[in-house]
């Protein structure tokens, strides 16, 4: 295209500048732009001074710790991010991926507890489907995944079902029902007044973390007696298998880790839900080729593993 056909105030300003107003109007944080932009902070603050002088206004004013649009860039914002959203479409569709032959890094982000539910079989088919990509995983907070997932460092996460921001986009995997965990000695049924009046081990990945189980049992204004917490389901059945600490799980996953150990599988004496596990994904990578089919891959295994 040539000079005479572009704008006098686009051929003025670089198009890269767009970019940093998209982030910054989504973070609303010049500290986080800088984050999912991969620059510092001063360059972002830079871009910002150079989009106040092509605009004439502040666009972005100190409010707390982050910063709100002005009322001109709150006019700007609508047509500036379908802009940038059109633009990553047409570029996503001319990308290719052929994953027999073609080198990537996926970073899945999981809990650690369910690494040995999902990994080695996800691992396997990966490596089968495309064998010159790797894989590694992370374990992501819950309130840093949305920026993780922006700024790319995180390809895709597996995590227990829950709502999440519009940005972020989910499907579900796979529901399991609820078991509950005994040592060998344990004799008898499991009374839903037994379970509540029993001790047991949970297990969460961080410090302040609630179980789903937990969270289910409040919904139905019940609490059970946790005297011990750990981050491994491994780690707990070994503690089940030793002592008389109940331990509630997923029955699949429960098949995996706590049968070797001889200790028994309960069914689950509440009406506590089935335990939902999601797939998420940022939206600006919906359309992407190699999202896509790492997603494809996922999905199918789910629905096709034993």
């Amino acid at each position: 295209m040539s000079d005479e056909h572009v704008s006098p105030a686009l051929s003025r300003i670089d198009l890269n500048l767009f970019r940093t107003f998209e982030v910054i109007y989504r973070e609303r944080s010049l500290t986080r732009a800088a984050t999912v932009l991969h620059v510092s902070q001063s360059a972002v603050s830079h871009a910002l001074a150079r989009l106040r002088a092509h605009f004439n206004d502040p666009l972005f004013v100190r409010d707390g710790r982050g910063v709100s649009p002005s009322a001109l860039a709150v006019r700007l914002a609508p047509d500036i991010l379908d802009g940038l959203e059109r633009l990553q479409q047409s570029l996503g569709r001319l990308q290719s991926f052929d994953p027999q032959r073609d080198s990537r890094m996926f970073t899945l982000n999981l809990p650690e507890q369910l690494e040995p539910l999902l990994l080695p079989e996800l691992l396997l088919h990966l490596r089968r489907a495309a064998p010159f990509c790797r894989v590694k995983t992370a374990g992501v907070r819950w309130q840093d995944l949305k920026l993780e997932m922006a700024s790319g460092r995180v390809d895709l996460t597996i995590q227990i079902a829950r709502p999440v921001e519009p940005v972020l986009r989910q499907t579900q995997l796979l529901a399991e029902p609820l078991c509950v965990v005994a040592g060998p000695d344990f004799s008898g049924s499991l009374s839903a007044e037994r379970y509540l009046a029993a001790e047991h081990i949970a297990v969460a990945s961080w410090r302040r973390g609630l179980s789903f189980e937990d969270l289910a049992l409040g919904h139905l204004g019940l609490e059970r007696r946790i005297v011990q917490r750990c981050q491994n389901y491994q780690a707990a059945a070994m503690v089940v298998a030793q002592s008389d600490l109940l331990l509630t799980m997923s029955r699949r996953h429960a098949e995996l880790v706590s049968l070797p150990l001889g200790n028994r599988l309960l069914p689950m004496p509440l009406p506590l839900p089935s335990i939902g596990l999601s797939m998420y994904w940022h939206e600006e990578v919906d359309q992407d080729p190699v999202n896509l089919w790492l997603r494809q891959q996922v999905m199918h295994l789910a629905q096709n593993s034993p």
